[in-house]
């Protein structure tokens, strides 16, 4: 009898969850952006012709701050001249799924971290080999493996939350498109299939 409702007891206490066990949703949530963008589509494609064409190249995962009224750009959030995390919590992560060319530089496929030094008129954007840290607090230019220069274009509309995209430009290269509050920045990245 005691092990019949010692068994009971074990069933019962490990069949009920709650909510409690798990995290708040976070302020700034996680986010993904692939190159080509509807590579997380790839599934659905109806011919290997499509699903080749689909075949992820690059992902970004970041955390998407909102602007909450706040001035960004060049204030606490953003500020001039330190390197930036792009977004929040944990570094954002960058993973080339094939060889990339960022400038004048080859970087292997790998998983990396991307942050970016801005300034009111062009941000320094460098992909680090320190992955899994949390902010730019323990950022290290001694492991930047690439970096890249480029100026900053003005939004028309105010962008609410930190975002970022890729759009094939007509060079055939991946731009990295990254806004927040009136700020955009485009970083090209050649995708290198077997180019020596």
């Amino acid at each position: 009898m005691k092990q019949l409702l010692f068994l009971l007891t074990l069933v019962l206490s490990s069949s009920f969850v709650s909510a409690q066990d798990f995290a708040e949703m976070d302020k700034s949530p996680m986010d993904a952006a692939y190159f080509p963008a509807r590579a997380a589509f790839r599934a659905f494609a109806k011919t290997d012709a499509e699903k080749a064409a689909l075949a992820p190249k690059i992902r970004v995962l970041y955390s998407r701050p909102m602007k909450k009224d706040r001035a960004v750009m060049g204030d606490k959030l953003v500020p001039y001249g330190e390197p930036y995390r792009l977004g929040a919590n944990e570094s954002a992560e960058i993973i080339f799924m094939t060889e990339v060319q960022i400038g004048k530089t080859r970087v292997g496929a790998g998983r990396y971290t991307i942050y970016a030094i801005p300034t009111a008129k062009e941000w320094e954007v460098v992909i680090n080999t320190d992955v899994d840290g949390w902010g730019a607090y323990a950022y290290d230019a001694a492991k930047n493996v690439a970096s890249i220069t480029v100026p900053v274009q003005k939004s028309v509309d105010d962008i609410e939350a930190f975002s970022m995209t890729f759009y094939e430009a007509p060079s055939g290269m991946a731009h990295l498109k990254i806004g927040w509050e009136n700020t955009i920045i485009e970083v090209p990245i050649k995708v290198l299939t077997g180019e020596k």
